[in-house]
């Protein structure tokens, strides 16, 4: 019977993103030829796209893992336990600071290439107080992994030798009658 995981910490987005996406995309069409004909009709759906993606956008802090949900055309649904992450890191460009946001990287072990982070989410609310909650609670599943670990570890070791003692002592007792004998 699955167990449902306590909520700790729910992400807020800064509505922001909805102008920096919009503004990020036309640079890019810009940059391109195609873009750049592609620019009114740009203008046209891209707000509509990016509503629905700020309405899709979610991320919650849980007492096991971190969730994050997105994506409008292409829904992405991730779930990263949270004795696999390695890294969170903050990354802030001239466009993100202008409309007052940044990136927070999640890079886990052995995930991504080198470089690369296996989640990105932009425009958190408070993204370092968030980052610290995420850390903490890392460190405490972490502590907790450990210490039973090691706990189960003490206790097969300690029946171990009890069943050592037990042949011994067994050994000893007929080694002793024998020679009695």
């Amino acid at each position: 019977m699955a167990t449902k995981t306590k909520i700790l910490q729910q992400a807020e987005f800064n509505p922001r993103i909805k102008r920096y996406l919009l503004v990020y995309g036309m640079l890019f069409s810009i940059v391109t030829i195609v873009g750049i004909v592609l620019l009114p009709i740009y203008f046209i759906i891209a707000p509509i796209l990016i509503n629905k993606y700020f309405d899709r956008l979610s991320a919650e802090l849980t007492s096991r893992a971190l969730r994050f949900e997105k994506g409008v055309l292409f829904h992405v649904e991730r779930t990263i336990p949270l004795d696999k992450i390695q890294d969170l890191t903050f990354k802030e460009g001239p466009l993100l600071k202008y409309f007052g946001l940044s990136i927070l990287k999640v890079e886990t072990a052995g995930g991504s290439g080198q470089g690369q982070a296996d989640l990105t989410l932009v425009g958190i609310r408070n993204a370092s107080d968030f980052r610290s909650q995420v850390l903490e609670q890392r460190d405490k599943v972490t502590d907790n992994k450990f210490s039973s670990a090691s706990t189960e570890t003490e206790e097969s070791t300690l029946a171990v030798l009890k069943e050592i003692r037990d042949s011994l002592q067994s050994i000893d007792q007929k080694m002793n009658s024998k020679q009695v004998r």
